[in-house]
């Protein structure tokens, strides 16, 4: 494919999914899988995924397939079943809704607090666009960038795309995040996330951006990220797309005015890398003084292996990008299918970190990013003749847990931070300081969540 040529768009979801030409391919029960989980869990996929990144002879061991394609393991057998039969007995579009949405609320759509820890409130309104739960970062969820060019399967945001607006984060202007900013100083980064912000035009996403761009801001804003699929998904975005230079000039101006712009990419596979029109699109963004940093869960069925990982790394570090994250698959949606043992996950990373030279290790991880913060699992050892896993903090809800190693009872089939019980000592040395934040939290929200 001719990549220096105009690239037009096409989604395929779940209402006409059967008309992309691969599908003759599977079959009708494969078909039939993909209707059931889709309707639980969100579907939307590109024909650049369709057209350069999936291997349709080996469809069905093909990991972009398993990212983006639903599978019926997907969904536990109860939730599979309930959705199948109320399918197959020609139930109505609200009646398939109802169902649906049962199902979700037993999936755990927010994870972590997300909802009820970490939006902030600011003059008696609550930000619902926005999050805050590390000190210096700040989330922001412009509304015209709630979607992506295509789904992933393990999202741990899928609640955005299902069109429950109580599981949903957005805002549609920035005039109160900028005063929410102004009266917090400590703020240094605002990460523009979703969804995908890269799904919006860039005169769109100028919008958003203006106080920062006119200097009218007054924060202390330095970083602005930029949470993004796209260069996996759609690249041409920043090539051949009719305001890829307009979007490109956006960052220009933003490093041009003395903001670190971070790219934050994700990247799940070593093939999402493998196109000239990623290779060319990550070229061009480089051009404008934006770094991108790269970061994915690590996945059964898609990544769990080293060779994989230490190849995609290198691979990032030739193309000048920095590996940022391995992070562990969170506790929400689909989690069953793709979670891993904790020890597992760190022997992938170890194994993977031990075949990269230095410049490669910039990457952190295995992390999980639970409600106390961001936690790296470091090894499991044997401490005082008791085997361990032993954790620290990368990033935390009080800046003072960051760095400080403690230990948690050795679980060999454990697969997040839930999952695991203090050792040495009767509670985590954070516990205390973190049921009295969140009980504070839910108190002062509630008002707010229910009025």
């Amino acid at each position: 494919m001719n990549n220096l040529l105009p690239h037009k768009y096409k989604a395929y979801s779940l209402h006409n999914f059967r008309s992309i030409e691969y599908m003759n391919r599977l079959s009708e029960q494969e078909l039939f899988d993909i209707e059931v989980v889709g309707n639980v869990f969100p579907f939307k996929v590109s024909n650049y995924v369709l057209d350069e990144l999936i291997n349709w002879d080996n469809y069905q061991d093909d990991p972009i397939f398993r990212l983006t394609f639903p599978h019926r393991d997907m969904l536990v057998e109860e939730h599979y079943n309930l959705m199948a039969e109320t399918l197959k007995n020609g139930a109505g579009k609200l009646e398939v809704r109802t169902v649906a949405n049962q199902i979700r609320t037993e999936l755990n759509p927010h994870p972590a607090g997300q909802m009820k820890l970490n939006v902030p409130v600011f003059n008696g309104q609550r930000l619902t666009g926005v999050q805050h739960k590390y000190r210096e970062t700040v989330l922001f969820f412009p509304s015209s960038g709630q979607t992506c060019h295509s789904y992933c399967t393990f999202c741990f945001r899928w609640p955005q795309f299902t069109g429950i607006d109580e599981l949903k984060f957005a805002m549609k202007e920035t005039d109160l995040l900028v005063k929410y900013l102004q009266q917090h100083h400590e703020v240094t980064d605002l990460l523009f996330t979703g969804g995908d912000p890269m799904i919006m035009k860039a005169r769109v996403f100028r919008k958003y951006l203006e106080p920062f761009l006119d200097g009218t801001h007054n924060t202390n804003i330095q970083t602005i990220r930029i949470g993004s699929k796209s260069l996996a998904y759609w690249p041409y975005k920043f090539t051949t797309d009719a305001d890829a230079d307009e979007m490109l000039g956006i960052f220009r101006e933003l490093v041009d005015k003395g903001f670190n712009v971070s790219f934050m990419a994700h990247f799940s596979h070593p093939v999402e890398l493998s196109t000239e029109a990623v290779q060319k699109a990550v070229e061009r963004i480089l051009a404008t003084g934006t770094q991108i940093r790269t970061q994915s869960p690590v996945l059964r069925h898609i990544n769990d292996n080293a060779n994989l990982w230490s190849k995609m790394w290198r691979q990032q570090v030739n193309m000048n990008m920095i590996p940022y994250y391995m992070f562990v698959e969170r506790d929400t949606g689909a989690q069953h299918y793709f979670e891993i043992p904790l020890e597992e996950t760190w022997e992938i990373f170890r194994q993977a970190y031990r075949k990269v030279s230095g410049i490669c290790r910039t990457v952190r991880g295995p992390s999980m990013s639970c409600t106390p913060g961001k936690v790296e699992v470091l090894g499991v050892q044997k401490i005082a003749g008791q085997k361990v896993f032993v954790l620290r903090f990368i990033q935390g809800r009080n800046p003072n847990w960051v760095g400080r190693p403690f230990f948690a009872k050795y679980d060999p089939e454990a697969t997040w931070f839930n999952d695991l019980e203090p050792a040495f000592e009767k509670h985590f040395f954070f516990q205390h300081e973190m049921d009295k934040e969140t009980e504070e939290a839910i108190e002062s929200n509630n008002k707010y969540l229910f009025n």
